[in-house]
């Protein structure tokens, strides 16, 4: 079972999941004062997760690690998409990666904006509002499964672009960004 995780603040309620379940991609939330990695920890464990595509930095340049680099703040994947440094995304950084060490199951990087742009070229008022259906409708062009409810946030909509960048992942069409020895995000 795919599990895709737009990752959130610990205790803000804004990290959501999305895994297929009869057949259907079932979207969930964390609650406001609610424990996200606790939440995390025990979907993954009551689903029986297999994979998960995660949209959170799962390491750090490789200055960190001792390699000949000048840069501090960015692997070679976030340069290339333009993503967040995981130095600035800090503390949701390092709960990541922990979550990724506290698990027995492989895990990887995603960034549901880079799959915006690799499926749609660019989508039309991408989280400058809530999702509307027609941005539903264009993304469930791209799903082996329909969505079973509603998508209310673009934290939810991100958790169903990570669950489909694992879903890539497991049939070979995600692309890896980025250097291995250092740290790379699917797409």
């Amino acid at each position: 079972m795919i599990f895709g995780i737009d990752y959130g603040s610990k205790l803000a309620g804004t990290t959501a999941i999305a895994y297929v379940d009869n057949g259907k991609i079932k979207v969930q939330q964390s609650a406001k004062k609610q424990d996200a990695d606790s939440w995390i920890s025990e979907q993954i464990t009551l689903r029986n997760a297999s994979l998960i595509a995660i949209d959170a930095p799962l390491s750090l340049p490789s200055v960190y690690k001792g390699s000949p680099s000048s840069d501090y703040f960015y692997r070679a994947c976030d340069t290339a998409l333009k993503a967040m440094s995981p130095m600035f995304l800090g503390g949701l950084t390092a709960r990541a990666i922990r979550l990724k060490d506290s698990i027995d199951i492989p895990c990887i990087e995603v960034y549901p904006k880079a799959l915006v742009v690799e499926l749609f070229s660019s989508l039309e008022a991408y989280k400058k509002s809530t999702p509307t259906v027609e941005q539903i409708g264009l993304l469930s062009q791209y799903l082996p499964h329909p969505i079973e409810e509603q998508v209310f946030n673009w934290h939810q909509f991100d958790a169903v672009l990570a669950w489909l960048s694992g879903y890539r992942y497991t049939i070979g069409q995600a692309k890896p960004v980025g250097d291995p020895k250092e740290g790379q995000i699917y797409v």
